[in-house]
Parts: C-alpha cells; structure tokens; sequence
C-alpha cells in the first residue's frame, strides 16, 4: 500500500519530483509552497545549529553525555573539548557554508520564468542531493586558510548583508500594513461590518501603543539615569503621533483616499515593539540608592530566579527566528516583490475582503498529481513560476548573515553566549534603535510619494 508514496519520496530527494507527505490526509499542497517550505527547513537546521554551537549549556551536556568525548575531538582534529566546533567562529564559519549554498542556487536560478527547465527541476526537487550539498559547504567553512583574516572581513560582510536584510523586513512591515488596509477598506462598499472591524483593530492598536509608552515611561526609566531611553521614548512616540496625523491630513487624503489610522497604528504598534527590545537589550545602569547599588530600568522578575529569564530568552529566539523565515518566504510573492521594486506585478490588482488577508486565494485550477497513497500536489507553475527563485535564494542567503550577526550579538561577539541573546549590547541597541526610525521614514515616505513624484502614480 505504502510502495507508491515510498517511491514518489524517493523521487523527490534523488530526482526533479515535487515533495509531499507520505499522510493521505494531508492537504493537498502546492509545489510552489513545497518548495519554499523545504529551504526554509533548510535554513532553520542551520539556523539551530548556529544557536547549539553558542550554548555552552549545550556544550557542557555533550561532554557529560556522550562517551569518549575527548577522544572523538581529538580523533576529528576538533582541538580540546571541541572548541573549534563551538563559539562565535564556529557559527560565522558554518553560516559563510550556508551563505555560499543560497547564493550559489541564487545565481544559478537568475531568469528562471517557467518550471519545465532543468534549473527550475534542479529548484525544485534533488532535495537529498541538495541537503548533502549543504552540509559540505557547511563543513568546508572549517578548512579556510588565514582564519583570523577571514573571520575579520566575513563580520563587515555580515555587517551589511543583515542591514540590508532588516531593510527588507521594514519594507514588507510597511507593505503589510497598507495591503490590511487596502483589503478590509475594499469590503466596507458591500458590508458596513468591515468599517466597524477597522475601527475596532485600529483602536485596539493605538491603544497597545499608548499602553507600551506607558509601560516603559514606568520600568525603562529613572529619576536619576536612563537618559537615553527618556529621550528615544519622547522621539518615537512622537514621530509615531506625527505619522498618525499625516495619514488622515486633508492633503494626504486628496491622493490616498483609503489611507487611515490603521496603517499606522501598525506601524506604531511594531516601532514600540522594537523600542522595548532596544531597552531590554541596553546594557544595564546602576545608581546608588540609600547606599546601595541598584540596577535600575530593567523590568523586575517576581521571582528573581533564571528560570524566568531564560523562558523570556527562549520565547524571544523564537519570535525573532519566526520573524526571519517569515520575512524570507513573503518577500519573494509577487506582490512582495513588486513593492520591494525586485519584479512589476502586471496582474490587476482585486481584492477580496478577508480575515486571513495574508493567505492569496485558493480558486485558481491547476493540474493536481495522485501520490500514490500519499498528499497530492498540485503543480501551479506550468505556465510560468509565480515568484523569483533568483530572489527567492538572495533573501535566504541575506537571512544567512541576519542570523550570523544576531546569534554572535552583531560586534560584542567576545564571550556571548546563546542564553544571553536577548541581553544585548550597544550594537544591538543602536541597530534595534535605527530600525525604528527606518521604519517610520518608510512609512511616511509612502504617505508623501505621491505628492513629491506625482508622475510615478498616475494610474
């Protein structure tokens, strides 16, 4: 009963097949999806093994665990205790493999427009052959000659490409927020319901924001320190009240009649998020109150144990990597990309008001495949990709170097340990700081394109 979908798994790690899983009752999936969803498998492998070598939780465990673990280091040529497997290095060195990987297929795959080619095959399917592919560049980043040299020119490198990749998540923040707008508004012209529901999320919004200035004027700042976070916390709440009023302004509303309280509501909503994170990530200030050294503008813990930390810590990496995957598998849509200016999105643009907005319709037909026993596929790109595979492995390879530079703390690499990764330091202060006010000159910028380039928006 199982010889069928065990074949067609074959099939899709040593040949050009389309994945699916080996449960008939699965849903039947795209080969589109499939596809994305297994590099991003991919990615995240990497990615917890980058967290694993910057644990030394987990690097103490081995050492308990395994037997004769000193003499595999040794037998590996892996230094003592496998220290060159373990630490900021490691995790730069593994993620130049996974870098090199993305932006490899990335080259490979540039002007790839239909699925029926041997590139696009090559995209699409040989996952086992792929996976090996991955785990020998991942390896081969250990045998670099000139270590230190390397190390030193690969961080500014990584430097950059995370900038870029933060730049990238602004934009599709931006994007989001006016596609929720533009999506519920359109319902309002046969139901008055939808009015009320943008009326509702944008105050609820609004008042997340007002509630997380006020959270931080009380835990984030003292009488007597915190200078900096007083300040940054009267400039983005300011600039977030200053693009509140230029969305629903007179001029603004004559060229973008839809544009409301709820894109920035958004907008504000993320900016506090990201002022939270940059003062949590400060490093910490003490002043002395009646005598005693006190550390002040940290939010306290009622139990004042570490397990409250590390639950913060762990809940945090994973919202931070969600972010990330995320962020790589929406920009590369064709909607994404034309906002990002990557492709021209020559299809009309209809919208259907829905709840789940994000998710595109499911309506279209396409031809669907038995397998076997297993899920069916339904292949919807016989007439031509629907996103850029080019693209589509830049972005990974520049979520590659996102990764790098936030699991080794950006700069303050020395002694950083994965349990500490919400600790911060300067560096995390300043790149989460400089987000916010990216975001909002994104923001306000598409609020007055129309005005300073009118010709650009001419229907």
């Amino acid at each position: 009963m199982c010889t069928p979908c065990c074949i067609a798994q074959l099939a899709c790690c040593c040949g050009s097949a389309a994945c699916s899983c080996c449960c008939k009752c699965c849903p039947k999936i795209k080969q589109s999806t499939g596809t994305r969803i297994m590099y991003a498998l991919y990615f995240l492998l990497v990615t917890v093994l980058c967290a694993v070598m910057m644990s030394p939780t987990v690097e103490q465990a081995l050492k308990e665990n395994i037997p004769f673990y000193a003499e595999f280091c040794q037998t590996v040529n892996a230094g003592e205790d496998c220290k060159t497997l373990v630490g900021y290095a490691a995790v730069y060195k593994v993620c130049f493999g996974m870098a090199c990987f993305f932006f490899f297929f990335c080259i490979f795959t540039i002007r790839v427009n239909n699925s029926t080619g041997c590139r696009a095959a090559v995209h699409n399917g040989f996952w086992l052959l792929k996976f090996i592919a991955l785990v020998a560049c991942c390896a081969g980043g250990f045998f670099l000659p000139n270590e230190s040299t390397f190390l030193e020119v690969w961080r500014y490198i990584g430097a950059v490409g995370g900038f870029i990749f933060l730049l990238i998540q602004l934009m599709l923040l931006v994007e989001f927020a006016h596609r929720w707008n533009a999506n519920w508004y359109s319902g309002v012209k046969y139901n008055r319901l939808w009015y009320a529901a943008l009326a509702f999320v944008t105050l609820v919004l609004f008042s997340v924001g007002v509630g997380a200035v006020i959270f931080m004027g009380i835990f984030y700042t003292h009488p007597e320190a915190c200078l900096l976070n007083k300040i940054f916390l009267g400039i983005n709440g300011s600039l977030c009240l200053v693009v509140s009023l230029l969305a629903i302004s007179p001029f603004i509303q004559k060229l973008q009649p839809n544009s409301g309280l709820l894109q920035p509501g958004v907008i504000t909503v993320y900016v506090m998020y990201l002022t939270f994170s940059a003062f949590s990530s400060k490093p910490k200030e003490m002043v002395v109150i009646d005598g005693v050294n006190t550390t002040v503008c940290v939010f306290p813990f009622n139990s004042g144990t570490e397990s409250d930390k590390k639950i913060v810590t762990g809940l945090g990496t994973v919202i931070l990597f969600g972010c990330v995957l995320y962020s790589c598998l929406t920009s590369t849509t064709r909607r994404s990309s034309a906002a990002l200016r990557v492709c021209r999105n020559t299809e009309p643009e209809t919208e259907r008001a829905r709840c789940c907005f994000c998710f595109g319709d499911d309506t279209e037909e396409y031809d669907e495949e038995q397998t076997g026993s297993g899920q069916n596929v339904v292949y919807d790109e016989r007439e031509g990709t629907i996103y850029s595979y080019a693209f589509f492995h830049f972005v990974f390879f520049l979520g590659s170097l996102y990764v790098m530079m936030t699991a080794t703390n950006w700069f303050h690499y020395d002694n950083h340990k994965i349990e500490k990764l919400l600790d911060g330091s300067w560096s995390v202060f300043w790149v989460k700081m400089a987000s916010c006010w990216v975001c909002l000159i994104l923001y306000m910028w598409t609020l007055v394109a129309p005005i300073v380039c009118p010709k650009r928006f001419v229907a």
